[in-house]
């Protein structure tokens, strides 16, 4: 893996003329961000912006990493659908990147990170015999398979149960330190207890927010992850849509 960059995104955004969004936002270089915001404001934007996806919209700005290299080939990507080929087992799904690549998959390390995320038992099945939360841990393990220096997540977490969560948060926690992560969550108390950064996105603005002063990753009941959840929280409902 090669040493993971900052990230600057600085630009406005807008669709059909109309704007999304007008930030100005740093992703710090081996450190999770994590990316909140009224629904439609465009924090999946800002991933697809970054990744050179298509956006349905017009960016005016600039999008630059810390070593001044192509951010092509070097981010893992896990979207909110979780994008399984309904034709491939579980292992072959989370092999997928490799085989396209043209690369022999390490089944080992797949079937390593299967049992991480409790599918052991499910990885010769297809994903239509899998629940929603399966199907999400699978996506998961595919991400963390890529062994990318950057790693963007879009509400990975989202149909886990909170048992489930925190135990997906560690583990990514724990296989992608040191990683340049980007985090899009609607959950404060996911913010609170992962992030080494966190921004509100607006309309007008990338509000960057204090953090507790622990580091993360935090223990899920500690006061400071609980005030800046709290306080967080009451943030957001001010927020105009």
């Amino acid at each position: 893996m090669t040493t993971p960059p900052s990230i600057r995104l600085a630009g406005k955004h807008r669709i059909d003329g109309k704007l999304l969004f007008d930030a100005d936002l740093t992703l710090p270089a081996s450190q999770w961000t994590c990316l909140l915001g009224r629904s439609g404001v465009g924090k999946s934007t800002v991933l697809r912006l970054i990744l050179g996806l298509e956006t349905g919209g017009q960016f005016d700005g600039s999008i630059e990493a810390s070593d001044g290299l192509s951010l092509a080939g070097r981010i893992s990507y896990m979207a909110q659908s979780d994008l399984l080929l309904p034709w491939l087992s579980v292992l072959e799904n989370i092999c997928i990147g490799a085989r396209l690549r043209g690369e022999t998959p390490d089944y080992t390390r797949a079937t390593a990170l299967l049992e991480r995320v409790g599918l052991a038992k499910h990885i010769a099945q297809k994903p239509k015999s899998l629940s929603g939360g399966m199907r999400q841990r699978a996506a998961l393990a595919r991400t963390l398979m890529e062994d990318q220096p950057i790693v963007f997540l879009d509400e990975p977490f989202s149909s886990l149960d909170a048992g489930t969560r925190a135990d997906m948060q560690e583990l990514v926690a724990e296989v992608m330190a040191d990683r340049t992560i980007l985090l899009v969550t609607h959950d404060p108390s996911e913010a609170a207890r992962l992030a080494d950064q966190i921004i509100i996105l607006s309309a007008q603005s990338a509000t960057v927010w204090p953090t507790p002063d622990t580091p993360a990753l935090r223990e899920i009941n500690d006061p400071q992850t609980l005030s800046c959840q709290g306080r967080l929280l009451a943030y957001l409902r001010e927020v105009p849509a």
